[in-house]
């Protein structure tokens, strides 16, 4: 006996796929020892296609995965495919050089100095 095509479907089916894709990226963000510290999952990507830039106050997370293709298979459905994901954090105006990073596990681990805060000088101003 064979299994109802109902099963069948409701097998290959993810209901909760979209929840899935919003769920990419997440972060956890503490501060500790005058450091910011991020904590990005990323499960699944390779280090070598982790992005990490640093411009005008903001640092900027990117990664993008690619599924190999393999003729060899018969796919009866294929829902890993290449993805991309882009996250901004505004960290102020700080020296690049300071910020650091480790990738482990699927979690990319991001060091961050904490923007010195500027005092407002008052400047006396002479009047004539």
């Amino acid at each position: 006996m064979l299994p109802s095509k109902l099963f069948f479907d409701n097998f290959f089916d993810d209901l909760d796929t979209p929840k899935k894709l919003d769920k990419m990226m997440k972060c956890d963000i503490y501060e500790k020892d005058g450091l910011y510290n991020i904590e990005m999952d990323l499960p699944g990507f390779k280090k070598e296609n982790i992005n990490l830039d640093y411009k005008d106050g903001y640092l900027k997370v990117s990664a993008k995965n690619v599924v190999e293709e393999n003729e060899d298979k018969k796919y009866i459905r294929r829902e890993r495919s290449v993805s991309e994901c882009t996250r901004d954090f505004y960290v102020g105006d700080i020296d690049e050089s300071s910020i650091k990073a480790s990738f482990k596990d699927g979690i990319l681990t991001i060091s961050v100095p904490k923007e010195e805060d500027k005092k407002d000088e008052i400047k006396h101003i002479s009047i004539d």
